[in-house]
């Protein structure tokens, strides 16, 4: 059943409570927690002499009350007449030394790092800046309160209903990396409260259209409270992608419908039980590298007055900067007790309080810096592996960053999976007709064992994906050579060069019936190739319906159309929307394309001798079997060709390794796969009757889905009762099979 958040006009009724009692409360949990009663605040600063808690009324009056208590740098008084909706800050009193690394200010109104819910945006103004704008030596005592962004007290109460997390097995899922605000801010069929936020994520129309497509998980960019960037606002611009995270357990409350003040929680918990009940996962993109505070000419928001040297890591010689392994002036100083427990505190909230079934970490390799080198064993990665919940869920790294030695892809712990990188360039680069040899495109298709088998690691530890939220979209892959970021103010400097992109022979939009053709049989070719590899695939919400960003490839800024997916392209682009649901389905129908472990390039049958290599010169017995385009397995010299750009490759289904059932296998169709990113059609033959006798069509790049799915129908009817020789849609082993230029097929053997 879909449950429908509650949807109020105006702020709750919060009213100013003036403090006669201020109780102890305890140092532990940090925060502020409402326990039906009243509300504990705890916050650490190991650095401030004084630390005021500041509520606020709804007009705006505050009234500050001295914190007495400390146990252990922890700050904190139980108030019990403080209920859910009230908003507060905090003003820490302490050494203003930036030589030194420190730099209190109790003018300056702090969001508490814990806060689980905010209220308001930052208003742009010099009042939240440390310093007199032309003077970064000078302090700035005027009172930022005015212009802050508020933390919230929540109820923690509601009602879960028996929900229950999908876990669904890495290597049956299919993840779809979708903008909370861009997902369904233009969806015709949605109540118009409910486009751009979190109960439109999860409306039945947009649950439909998952389960249409075969998509398993939804992996949501930022949700964590971010900040829309000082000089972004000043041009009219926004932090769309929402990088730029201020309050690690508080859902974004511009994504709300329901309001602010705490109602934000109750939705985003809606959405997460709606698609549970759809068996959908919900997987949250976090950034715990960074803050949205910056480098020393930033504002002062929450972690710089509260304890900056404890927060941040500060340059050794100099502790007035920070180091930046980031590219946005600053990192987190994760190897601090009290930084590590945030991270915790906040990944084990979002599982257990919000029901959220994994992450993906942002720029990961700067979690992993203790020091200056990135450390595969660093403290973060050792307190996942031991926490009972976190190491539960679904763990995914972006595996580099901007520092030196931060390009880190197959060497993350083995409890993690892994945005693969080389899958993404050796994919595009061999559709795009680049002459670097066909072996690399083998071991990216099958699962990359050589980045991740040696570390114990199974296929799944490869997150496949071509395109992301950040660069091209697939569309504009095969459509643009070159970038296109005008719209975003920076005479197009900005956004990566390096797109391994091809245009197919027009720059843009165009009328050219041969270019578009083309397009269309490469994002066919793109999207076969990711759904049927061994490892995890994923997609980009629209690109099964040809969304385009109009060479855009770096829209973080683009809270417009730009970045909206436009649904009617769902409807002009039906067939690609039916083609990826059909390829998807393949995928979830056959293990073969999902197994568990690595191919081995032998026989299930035996460990050793002639069965280990199939049966005598036979290699049909073997788990996969390369092929040339004259059906013979390949061999090394074939192997070592620089120029060649076909191949094929026979699954066999006949024994899959169950690493659950000891001595088990997995029955399934075997296939045979044949790529050509030439620019001239290949002529295969099909291989020997010990593969098998017949073969139908079930996946061709150059042909629609109706028309496929139209001749699978006819094959059944054939074996039935027709004459197979009125169909024509079955091949015999040792036939000739042309391939057409720049296409994939895919053909299951006919049992």
């Amino acid at each position: 059943m879909f449950t429908r958040p509650s949807i109020r006009e105006g702020p709750l009724p919060v009213g100013f409570v003036p403090m006669s009692q201020v109780w102890p409360g305890s140092p532990y949990p940090l925060g502020a927690t409402y326990d039906g009663s009243g509300t504990n605040f705890a916050i650490f600063s190991e650095i401030a002499d004084r630390v005021q808690l500041c509520l606020f009324d709804d007009a705006g009056h505050e009234e500050q009350i001295d914190m007495k208590e400390r146990d252990a740098f922890v700050w904190h008084a139980y108030l019990p007449s403080v209920g859910p909706g009230q908003r507060y800050g905090y003003r820490v009193h302490g050494p203003y030394a930036p030589a030194a690394g420190h730099r209190c200010n109790p003018a300056k109104l702090l969001l508490d790092p814990y806060a689980k819910a905010v209220d308001g945006e930052v208003a742009w103004d010099q009042a939240v800046f440390p310093y007199a704008f032309g003077d970064p030596d000078s302090v700035n005592d005027a009172d930022s309160g005015p212009h802050m962004m508020k933390s919230v007290v929540i109820s923690p109460f509601f009602d879960w209903n028996g929900d229950r997390p999908p876990r669904t097995p890495y290597n049956e899922s299919v993840i779809y990396e979708a903008h909370v605000r861009g997902l369904t801010k233009n969806h015709p069929g949605l109540p118009e409260e409910y486009r751009g936020t979190y109960a439109g994520v999860a409306h039945p129309l947009m649950i439909e259209h998952y389960r249409r497509i075969g998509v398993t998980a939804i992996e949501l960019l930022p949700v964590h409270q971010f900040v829309h960037d000082e000089h972004l606002v000043r041009q009219g611009l926004r932090n769309y992608w929402g990088y730029n995270s201020l309050a690690f357990l508080a859902p974004h409350n511009g994504y709300s419908a329901s309001g602010g003040q705490g109602r934000q929680v109750q939705e985003f918990k809606s959405m997460v039980k709606n698609l549970h009940e759809a068996g959908i996962e919900v997987i949250l993109d976090v950034v715990y590298n960074h803050t949205a505070e910056g480098n020393h000419m930033g504002p002062m928001l929450a972690f710089r007055g509260i304890d900056n040297a404890a927060y941040y890591r500060l340059v050794d010689d100099d502790p007035r900067y920070y180091m930046d392994y980031t590219g946005t002036g600053n990192s987190m100083r994760v190897r601090h007790p009290h930084v590590l427990q945030l991270i915790m505190d906040s990944l084990r909230y979002w599982v257990t309080d919000m029901h959220v079934d994994g992450f993906r970490f942002d720029l990961a390799a700067t979690l992993a810096r203790e020091f200056y080198d990135v450390d595969r064993l660093s403290s973060f990665f050792d307190l996942v592996q031991q926490d009972p919940v976190v190491s539960q869920v679904k763990l995914i790294a972006e595996p580099w960053d901007l520092g030196e030695g931060g390009y880190q892809v197959g060497n993350f712990p083995p409890l993690w999976t892994e945005w693969n990188g080389k899958y993404r360039d050796t994919v595009r680069d061999f559709w795009r007709g680049q002459e670097q040899g066909i072996a690399e495109f083998a071991s990216r298709l099958t699962g990359s064992s050589d980045l991740y088998e040696n570390s114990g690691r199974r296929p799944w530890a490869s997150i496949n994906f071509i395109t992301a939220h950040d660069g091209f979209t697939l569309h504009d892959l095969v459509s643009y050579n070159n970038k296109h970021n005008e719209a975003n103010g920076e005479d197009n400097r900005d956004g990566s060069d390096d797109n391994r992109s091809w245009n197919c022979g027009a720059e843009g939009p165009t009328d050219d019936p041969q270019v578009l053709a083309l397009r269309a049989a490469q994002t066919r070719n793109l999207l076969t190739t990711l759904l049927l590899s061994q490892g995890v695939p994923m997609l980009v919400a629209g690109d099964e319906m040809g969304r385009t960003q109009h060479g855009n490839n770096n829209a973080y800024c683009q809270d417009t159309p730009i970045s909206w997916l436009d649904w009617a392209d769902a409807e002009r682009n039906a067939d690609l929307v039916d083609f990826v649901g059909h390829v998807s389905r393949l995928r979830h129908d056959h293990p073969i394309f999902r197994r568990r472990k690595f191919f081995q390039g032998a026989s299930p049958r035996g460990q050793g001798g002639a069965d280990a290599a199939g049966a005598g010169d036979d290699p049909s017995g073997k788990d996969i079997v390369w092929l040339r385009p004259d059906g013979l397995e390949m061999t090394d010299a074939d192997w070592e060709s620089g120029t060649a750009r076909s191949l094929g490759v026979y699954f066999n289904g006949d024994a899959i390794p169950d690493p659950d059932a000891l001595g088990q296998r997995i029955v399934d169709d075997s296939f045979l796969l044949f790529f050509n990113a030439h620019f001239e059609p290949v002529g295969f033959r099909v291989p020997a009757p010990t593969f098998g006798d017949e073969w139908e069509t079930v996946v061709d790049t150059r042909r629609s889905t109706a028309e496929v799915e139209a001749g699978l129908e006819s094959i059944a009817l054939a074996h039935s009762a027709l004459d197979p020789a009125d169909i024509g849609k079955v091949v015999k082993a040792g036939d000739p099979l042309e391939i057409d230029a720049r296409s994939t097929v895919v053909l299951r053997r006919v049992r």
